[in-house]
């Protein structure tokens, strides 16, 4: 890290005029610290799980007796037939390969190490033995001879019949079954459609068979999410008050539709009423008045709240109209959320990894059936808990990572006056900034998100392993309890992003950072509401557009397939993509439109755009200041409600 921070230096800097962007130190060493040794943790235990040669049993694969396929073994000690050679056996080979143990995530089989994979379905003992003498791979067990496969000696020790055709698993020299119906209960536990392995066979080859459609249609909701990002900046102030009109006229006429059943079944004679259930008509009758009511009172109070927010509406509109600017001067920002997934994708496959050498490292022992699993024992089998607070702490942490990054950009296009004095690569710059002074704030960001996520999830787990034992109370309480971590986990991460935000205009830490930026919220509270709501419901719709609009392509392209008729698995496939990639798309939009947001709140709390003091915000901002100036001058309240906004305070 090429920095160095004083408390001097930032004595000198409160007693002067506010200036963003200026005297970046680093920020929650401590945490950077401490992230590192997390870190260095996490290598550990990868490193402790190779070096015990979890590593060759988990490649190599191992039997159900410890001998690990492809070498020569020690003997273990009060373990029958370990200490085999099996130099010239390579695979794992599982006497039953269908009989999964969900619960434990394992093939509930004898495994035993085999010279080759049967190619080719035996469908008798027979086939078994001839096999054996063949290829000179014992499919039964190690204490029996081919000849013996037959006899009574050989029950229960061979394999399960018939024996379906299998290949080696690349890399992992495992032979599994080629024909995927062996797997049919285990696909009925996942997929609660599945009623016939015919059904699963038709979802899969159409999925097959339609993949350059599947392909042409990912492809297209790319291109409708980056066009949809342009219209937006083009159309914003149309599409909000479309929008809200909309809202509003729905309300109004779900509302005189309530009242018109109400008054309708209230005059309609009393002979149409079925004679045994008049108590059923009565009940009917009320709840249509409570709907109506209830209705009548939403749509009043979103009257009034659009009535009260129609001036934020106004500032939501010219935020996104500068969003568009922003992404033309950044345009390396679209591509944000790529880079952030492949990092994500990295960290989740190194950390899957080292889960699975986790799962073979550890000493033998013997289970109740006489085999052999591998164990850990002491303080050593809670390693995988560690590696569990990894997973959720730095996968937070390379999100984190993204927000600051995005922040970093579009502040240095904020509270650059001259925009050709721009960074050539503003994103770039943003990312060395994070790396030499800001990394400690990230972490500690992240690791508070994990402190709220860790017991949700144990929550989560409790409440799945105690489903259809625990009472109504305990079922409540859990869900209670569940509900209010996601809400705070929501707040937290609203606020660590407005935070991250305030780190790079002020270069101040975390607490500070995050302090700051809620006095700016709660001071701008009905902006941030109407940008929330207004901003982030044309957001969603958006998304739907595209979800929409790549199904109805899919059904209209699909229907030329001739030799397909299942259009439910590549259909769920392009929708799931569609939808991901318009929400990586124009949630970088919408985190885009949340820093200028409160950018423009720092820039109008610390300038008055009098000599000295002038505003950094964009052009269309600074009509929307002055028309509020100019609204609340006429209607002769002097600024009461925006001037607390707009006032400038004392030096920073």
């Amino acid at each position: 890290m090429g920095c160095c921070s004083s408390a001097s230096s930032a004595a000198q800097s409160s007693k002067r005029e506010w200036k963003p962007l200026e005297d970046r130190s680093c920020t929650d060493i401590p945490w950077l610290l401490l992230f590192i040794l997390f870190c260095i943790g996490m290598g550990f235990i990868c490193g402790f799980s190779v070096a015990t040669g979890a590593a060759a049993r988990l490649v190599s694969g191992y039997d159900s007796y410890g001998n690990i396929c492809g070498q020569k073994n020690a003997e273990l000690e009060a373990i029958p037939n370990s200490g085999m050679d099996h130099t010239h056996r390579k695979y794992v080979f599982f006497l039953d390969p269908c009989n999964l143990d969900l619960i434990n995530r394992k093939i509930k089989s004898v495994a035993l190490c085999v010279a080759a994979c049967p190619r080719q379905e035996l469908k008798t003992i027979s086939d078994v033995q001839k096999f054996a003498e063949i290829n000179g791979s014992a499919l039964c067990s190690y204490d029996l001879k081919p000849s013996e496969y037959a006899s009574s000696k050989a029950k229960g020790l061979c394999p399960k019949l018939p024996v379906p055709a299998s290949a080696p698993i690349p890399f992992f020299h495992r032979c599994a079954p080629v024909n995927i119906s062996c797997y049919a209960k285990f696909a009925e536990a996942l997929i609660t459609f599945v009623s016939d392995n015919s059904v699963l066979h038709r979802l899969i080859s159409g999925v097959m068979t339609s993949k350059e459609i599947i392909l042409g249609l990912c492809l297209l909701s790319l291109v409708l999410s980056m066009i949809l990002m342009v219209i937006i900046r083009y159309i914003s102030r149309i599409l909000v008050w479309i929008l809200t009109f909309l809202l509003i006229l729905g309300s109004l006429a779900g509302t005189g539709v309530l009242w018109w059943l109400y008054a309708k079944q209230r005059k309609s004679p009393k002979e149409t009423v079925i004679p045994d259930q008049p108590q059923v008509a009565e009940a009917n009758l009320r709840a249509l008045l409570i709907y109506a009511i209830s209705a009548t009172v939403f749509t009043v109070i979103l009257f009034l709240v659009m009535l009260v927010m129609r001036k934020r509406v106004a500032l939501t509109i010219a935020l996104f109209h500068v969003a568009g600017k922003v992404f033309i001067h950044l345009p390396l920002l679209v591509f944000q959320p790529f880079w952030t997934f492949f990092a994500l994708v990295l960290f989740w496959v190194y950390w899957i990894m080292t889960l699975l050498f986790l799962g073979t490292a550890g000493s033998a022992v013997q289970n109740e059936q006489g085999f052999v699993e591998f164990k850990m024992s002491g303080p050593l089998q809670y390693m995988w808990w560690y590696h569990v607070v990894g997973l959720i702490w730095i996968s937070e942490f390379i999100l984190a990572c993204q927000q600051m990054t995005v922040a970093g950009a579009v502040v240095t296009y904020y509270f650059t006056r001259d925009k050709r004095n721009l960074p050539f690569t503003p994103i770039l710059a943003s990312v060395n900034r994070l790396i030499r002074y800001h990394l400690g704030t990230v972490a500690k960001g992240s690791f508070i998100i994990t402190l709220v996520k860790i017991p949700r999830m144990i929550l989560m787990y409790i409440h799945s392993q105690l489903k259809g034992k625990e009472n109504a109370c305990a079922r409540c309480v859990l869900k209670s309890c569940i509900c209010c971590l996601w809400c705070l986990e929501k707040c937290l991460n609203y606020l660590n992003q407005n935070a991250y935000t305030a780190t790079a205009i002020n270069s101040t830490n975390f607490c500070t950072s995050a302090k700051d930026a809620f006095v700016i919220l709660v001071e701008n509270a009905l902006r941030v509401a109407a940008i929330n709501t207004v901003g982030d419901f044309m957001l969603f719709l958006g998304k739907v557009l595209i979800v929409c609009s790549t199904g109805l392509a899919g059904v209209m392209l699909l229907n030329y397939q001739q030799d397909y008729t299942v259009w439910v698995l590549p259909l769920i496939i392009v929708c799931l993509f569609a939808f991901l990639v318009a929400h990586c798309f124009l949630s970088i939009y919408e985190m885009v439109v949340d820093v200028l947001f409160l950018c423009f709140a720092v820039d109008t709390k610390y300038n008055d755009g009098s000599p000295g003091r002038e505003f950094y915000m964009d052009k269309v901002l600074m009509e929307f200041v002055e028309n509020s100036r100019k609204a609340m001058k006429e209607a002769g309240k002097g600024g009461v409600a925006d001037a607390r906004e707009l006032k400038p305070m004392g030096n920073h």
